[in-house]
């Protein structure tokens, strides 16, 4: 439940758990990222969840619980429907001689709580918790995934059952159903010599997630070729195509891709969920300081913003990030993409198409005749499309793309590669985002680790060290010792850790002199850049990564 800005300040001033700069820093960062006080909050880590929802419990006149600190039985769990409590974000937590205890995210709503009284014939007695709470609990409803599976198939053993039929098309459902609510990004379904493996990507890591028997393995990707309007008589060569489900209320689209591989086809499905694309800059992880100059950038009228890191970095998402806050009704936004992540209200979107030879440079010419003020060009990846968007950006567009390159200063080189003349890349760039995505330590089974300073020193340099731990022997850092909530991991969810650089006079000289990125990274961080390393090291400090996850992303030698 989201409660006004005004009412948010208020409470938090009162509650004491924040002071008049704090709370100035903080409007300021909502208000660029353009998301609600009350969520920001939570992103600065202000305040943590479970305090914040003592304080609006308190506001609301209602009593509040942690969900993550009770045990509930699973046959109260049960009395709300799945369907209902994933809904309406509702839990029912226990049942005493005073009635039905539900947590919920808006105890207000007096409508929903008189049809689970008249559904569960019982006085209903409401508490408010948090719906990042209550998200978690809902986690609970989910029976094992191969068991479930198992049951399934057990049924279909030796009938002779059509493509379209249950359980094979209910099979690929809650395929999909367990990967969204997993918060999977793509999910692997692929044959082995008795078996077939499906895998979820799940932070950026595979995870083996269940087995299935190999006769039903056809049967199931020809369920989904037939969803994504690929040909099921195509056995021996790749094919790539969309579908759209509802999971949850919630429209998923699915990039679907199946290859041959020795022991059959492999098919690979890109969840694509549409809220996804709503993630402010804030959510991201990116600091204040980096924000600042990311704002700095968007307000000019033309120029060049660029993102990099390699696939699977987060890179489209901090451009649509960027896309949303540039969203107003006076300005023409078009972009070129391949493909079309997310549907944004009120931007002209194209989408690739080679067949038709609709590629990033014809259709970015096409695009400068559209009296653009904003143009997003999913990727720069040859000379063509350098050249032309430099030209657009020169002309007095705001041009925003990704190129693919290890850290913020590389990538001025390489458009040079791309034979843009120097003098243009200095002329036309006004910053660049390098970015990682790193897993954050689960909040519910955080606990303190200890780091000695020699542990430190086998993976970080000297200066670093010194620099962040000013002589420390010992360094208290976090970890998650795993718990259900994050599948045993000690992870949930991912952060970014950001470089940006901004293109200043003295970097625009070495640009021109043709100086190498070392020596235009060594200027960047005179000038105050924070590096992917540093920030990471940040992100350690305040306890929302391991010195793991740095490391593994940064590729530093490991520890």
């Amino acid at each position: 439940m989201l409660l006004p800005d005004k009412i948010v300040k208020e409470l938090l001033i009162k509650s004491g758990q924040i002071n008049a700069q704090q709370l100035a820093n903080l409007e300021i960062a909502a208000q660029n990222s353009r998301i609600p006080l009350q969520e920001a909050a939570l992103e600065k880590d202000i305040i943590s969840d479970e305090n914040l929802g003592i304080i609006i419990a308190d506001y609301l006149k209602f009593p509040f619980i942690n969900l993550s600190r009770v045990s509930i039985p699973d046959q109260i769990f049960a009395i709300v429907p799945e369907r209902i409590a994933r809904k309406h974000k509702i839990v029912s937590f226990a049942k005493d001689s005073e009635g039905l205890k539900i947590a919920t995210s808006d105890p207000t709503n007096t409508e929903l709580l008189a049809m689970i009284s008249k559904k569960t014939m019982a006085k209903v007695n409401p508490y408010y918790a948090t719906e990042h709470d209550i998200d978690n609990s809902l986690q609970s409803y989910r029976k094992d995934i191969q068991e479930t599976f198992d049951d399934l198939l057990q049924g279909a053993m030796g009938a002779n059952i059509s493509v379209g039929d249950a359980p094979i098309a209910k099979i690929v459902d809650m395929l999909i159903t367990y990967a969204y609510r997993d918060k999977s990004s793509d999910i692997h379904i692929e044959p082995e010599e008795k078996n077939t493996l499906v895998r979820f990507r799940i932070d950026g890591i595979l995870h083996d997630i269940l087995y299935l028997d190999k006769k039903f393995h056809e049967r199931i990707l020809t369920r989904i070729k037939i969803l994504s309007r690929l040909r099921t008589d195509e056995h021996l060569s790749a094919q790539d195509g969309k579908m759209r489900m509802v999971v949850d209320d919630i429209n998923i689209d699915l990039r679907v891709s199946i290859i041959p591989i020795s022991e059959g086809e492999k098919c690979v499905m890109r969840l694509l969920a549409s809220q996804l694309g709503q993630i402010s800059l804030l959510d991201l992880g990116m600091g204040e300081k980096d924000l600042t100059l990311v704002n700095s950038a968007i307000n000019k009228s033309f120029g060049m913003i660029l993102s990099t890191g390699p696939t699977g970095s987060g890179k489209t998402t901090t451009i649509y990030s960027i896309l949303k806050i540039l969203n107003t009704r006076e300005k023409n936004i078009t972009t070129i993409e391949d493909p079309i992540e997310y549907r944004i209200k009120g931007v002209n979107q194209i989408q690739v198409n080679p067949k038709t030879n609709l590629t990033f440079a014809s259709g970015l010419r096409s695009i400068l005749r559209q009296d653009p003020n904003v143009i997003f060009v999913g990727e720069i990846r040859d000379s063509e499309t350098a050249g032309i968007a430099v030209n657009a950006a020169l002309t007095g567009h705001l041009v925003v793309s990704t190129v693919h390159t290890n850290d913020s200063a590389t990538t001025l080189p390489r458009l040079i590669d791309m034979k843009v003349e120097p003098f243009l890349v200095a002329s036309t760039v006004n910053l660049i985002v390098a970015q990682r995505l790193v897993r954050k330590i689960c909040e519910y089974c955080k606990g303190q680790v200890l780091w000695s300073r020699e542990d430190l020193l086998r993976s970080l340099p000297e200066e670093t060290v010194k620099k962040f731990f000013d002589g420390k022997t010992q360094i208290t850092a976090y970890a998650g010792k795993g718990c259900k909530v994050c599948h045993h991991t000690g992870y949930q969810g991912r952060i970014g850790i950001f470089e940006v650089l901004k293109i200043s006079d003295n970097i625009k000289k070495l640009i021109t002199d043709r100086r190498d990125s070392n020596i235009i990274e060594q200027q960047a961080i005179k000038e105050g850049m924070t590096t992917m390393l540093e920030d990471g090291l940040n992100k350690i400090i305040k306890g929302q990564t391991t010195f793991e996850e740095i490391l593994r992303v940064t590729r530093t030698e490991n520890v």
